[in-house]
């Protein structure tokens, strides 16, 4: 109507035809835009879809809308045909690809991610560059948010993912327990032989009887077979404190309810330190939720610690060295 409306004046005429088709090229992108986005949550809804990053492909898709949208409005406003318009932004295309660069990459991250399947929302990632330590809560074309468990959130660009290291703890969550790997460091001097009346007195220890009696024998039969003077105690096969209670712990912790048996359970002696001898437990509890993961580790080393001097071990500890060297 506008030619009739606007007879007497052409040059008005001409201006309101071109808003109109930029607004009619604005109102399409707006269309898509809501079409996209209602595709985007309903995608979420989806179970198998709910750990993909699907906000990072409506995003790609919609950078292109955009695009197109605004060529399309530079052509009409500039009276450029489309195909022409295109062909002359050809030659500016290195500086698009450098104001485009995070976007890029971002996007080459997104499908690399998806494809290798490295994160998914819910992961939980530890990312020490960027003080990331929590659960993925979205990613999306420029940044993965990562909710951390003091309740901050932090933002990693997307493509770092795939240029920096990380920690995904996807696998120990879909495993069948959670790691325990700490140490009791021990003096090395508190480290000796047993007799035979400190044998008997770690009898009454129930876990370790069997074995002490089964040891004990063993022992006494290879010393007697090879005529070994026993009168010095480092001759032949002893037992030792540092050995027994080593056991004891084996012994205590595959006991343990928190603890999953089928796992790898191993009380294993490190190389030893100037502080003293490390004597490693390397487990995994059953329950993976931190909360209960640190009670069980926690109860099972206040009883190894409480445990050490039955068998005449000491802790080692700083200030005691410090106290000594003092005195």
């Amino acid at each position: 109507m506008f030619p009739f409306v606007f007879y007497d004046y052409p040059e008005f005429e001409g201006n309101i035809i071109i808003l109109i088709k930029v607004y009619g090229i604005v109102l399409t992108v707006w269309i898509i835009r809501s079409i996209l986005k209602t595709f985007e949550s309903y995608f979420k809804t989806l179970p198998r879809l709910r750990d993909k990053p699907i906000d990072s492909y409506i995003q790609v898709v919609m950078l292109f809308v955009w695009i197109l949208g605004f060529a399309s409005i530079l052509a009409v406003v500039i009276d450029l045909s489309f195909l022409n318009f295109f062909t002359t932004l050809g030659a500016a295309s290195a500086v698009l690809l450098l104001i485009f660069k995070d976007t890029i990459l971002g996007f080459v991250a997104s499908i690399q991610v998806a494809i290798n399947d490295s994160v998914r929302i819910g992961d939980w990632i530890t990312m020490e560059k960027y003080g990331a330590d929590g659960d993925v809560v979205e990613i999306n074309l420029s940044t993965v948010q990562v909710q951390n468990f003091d309740l901050t959130i932090t933002h990693i660009p997307t493509y770092a993912l795939i240029t920096d290291s990380f920690k995904n703890w996807r696998g120990m969550q879909s495993s069948g327990g959670r790691r325990i790997k700490r140490a009791i460091l021990l003096k090395s001097k508190s480290i000796q032989y047993l007799t035979e009346d400190k044998i008997e007195d770690l009898k009454n220890i129930q876990l370790i009887t069997n074995y002490l009696n089964q040891r004990q024998n063993d022992i006494s039969n290879f010393n007697t077979s090879n005529d070994i003077d026993k009168s010095t105690l480092i001759n032949g096969r002893n037992l030792t404190n540092l050995g027994v209670f080593r056991k004891y712990l084996q012994s205590y912790i595959e006991n343990h309810s928190g603890i999953n048996k089928d796992m790898m359970i191993m009380v294993r002696q490190l190389a030893p330190t100037p502080q003293g001898l490390p004597l490693e437990i390397y487990a995994f509890s059953s329950d993976k939720r931190w909360a209960n993961y640190e009670y069980i580790m926690s109860d099972i080393f206040d009883h190894a610690l409480a445990a050490v001097p039955f068998f005449d071990l000491e802790i080692f500890e700083l200030s005691t060295v410090i106290g000594s060297t003092t005195d």
